[in-house]
């Protein structure tokens, strides 16, 4: 898509294309072109508004019925922030008390939506001209098309801030990890912090906590069991005697819920024998270092001191973990897991691992089974000692 494409998109034809084609996302694509081209409708106009109109469909996930009227590159839909997250990052800005974001790395909007929305001015900048474009229809307000490390920094002044989302894949699609590789790189983002205090970061959840800066907070945060972001927050948008922070963010029919917990007095986590229950705490909290706290609030304790799994002798809830009874605990070996699995006529076979670097698929090969019930395995360490730990999952 080129500059061009987002024009005839928003032109009168386009806009009454895609109001047709709301909803046709389920239709045989084939069926549906031909459908197109009886209506007389300009094939390239028709295959662009075909394309937009399955990733509005893809974005509703993250910005529910707004994505209907909104415009998305492909990229900018796999990437921007979901709305529940974005909210959060506008509540941080507004409870600063800053007047305007600029939005450095703006993608499609998502962000500045929320912004917008909670009553901050925004000074969106994306480096690429077709975001830019869809940005601006979508934000309603101007959009700078310039690098965002080519000065704009220099021009916020009092009642300003600054949030980046740095982009995490080189020109060619790779991925990467090196929060130096990313553009603009995590210095530029701190180096703008000591000039701007209110600067913010949406960055990778394999932040390094070393990185952290002494007076920031890193939160990661979850929604519904999946890690999407590590948040950085400096100056005033940190809280205070906050290193590290996790939100687990789940959503059901009755809406949706958010659960925080923070490095404060961050306790030491016992480690001991496995209980009756087994419990796998939330990515976001593993991610941010917060294990030991969950085990303190449980009751529980590790069972390794190197491994994210809490165990209880009593049956616990929490949002902040998955629950399992455990049923039995085995030390490692095909041949007797293989014996113990068969004996209880087990067939499909649902396993998980953390500390060990046996491949599921394969395990699965090797046991063979063939029975009726099915089952939950957890290949883990226990004190040390490669073991199995046959689980019933109560959430």
């Amino acid at each position: 898509m080129n500059t061009a494409d987002v024009d005839a998109l928003l032109s009168p034809a386009g806009r009454a294309l895609l109001t047709e084609l709301a909803g046709t996302t389920d239709a045989d694509p084939v069926a549906l072109a031909a459908r197109l081209r009886r209506a007389g409708h300009d094939p390239a106009l028709a295959a662009l508004a075909t394309t937009q109109s399955r990733l509005r469909a893809r974005a509703a996930a993250k910005f529910g019925e707004r994505a209907a009227g909104l415009l998305f590159t492909a990229t900018g839909a796999e990437q921007a922030t979901r709305a529940v997250v974005a909210r959060e990052h506008a509540r941080r800005f507004a409870a600063a008390g800053v007047q305007r974001v600029a939005d450095l790395g703006c993608g499609v909007g998502a962000d500045s939506l929320a912004f917008l929305d909670a009553g901050l001015a925004v000074l969106p900048v994306d480096a690429d001209p077709v975001t830019a474009a869809v940005a601006e229809h979508n934000l309603g307000v101007p959009v700078r098309c310039e690098d965002v490390t080519a000065g704009v920094v220099d021009e916020l002044g009092p009642g300003d801030s600054a949030w980046f989302d740095p982009a995490r894949r080189t020109s060619g699609g790779r991925r990467v990890f090196d929060p130096e590789a990313t553009s603009p790189p995590l210095s530029f983002v701190l180096g703008t912090a000591a000039r701007v205090p209110a600067t913010g970061a949406k960055l990778a959840p394999g932040l390094p906590h070393e990185l952290v800066p002494a007076g920031a907070e890193a939160q990661w945060t979850s929604v519904d069991g999946e890690v999407v972001e590590c948040a950085l927050w400096c100056g005033p948008l940190a809280v205070p005697g906050t290193g590290r922070s996790a939100r687990v963010v789940r959503g059901d029919a009755h809406g949706v819920t958010a659960h925080e917990l923070d490095d404060t007095d961050l306790p030491v986590a016992e480690v001991g024998a496995v209980g009756g229950y087994l419990h796998e705490p939330d990515g976001a909290v593993i991610r941010a270092g917060l294990v030991g706290r969950v085990a303190a609030d449980l009751g529980g304790r590790l069972v390794d001191e190197t491994i994210a799994y809490v165990t209880t002798d009593a049956a616990v809830s929490s949002p902040l973990v998955r629950s399992f009874r455990v049923l039995d605990v085995l030390p490692f070996g095909l041949k007797g897991l293989r014996a113990h699995l068969r004996s209880l006529d087990v067939g499909p076979l649902t396993v998980k691992k953390r500390g060990t670097a046996v491949d599921p698929d394969q395990l699965r090969k090797q046991l063979g089974l063939k029975g009726s019930r099915p089952a939950t395995i957890v290949l883990t360490r226990v004190a040390a000692r490669q073991s199995v730990l046959v689980v019933d999952p109560l959430s």
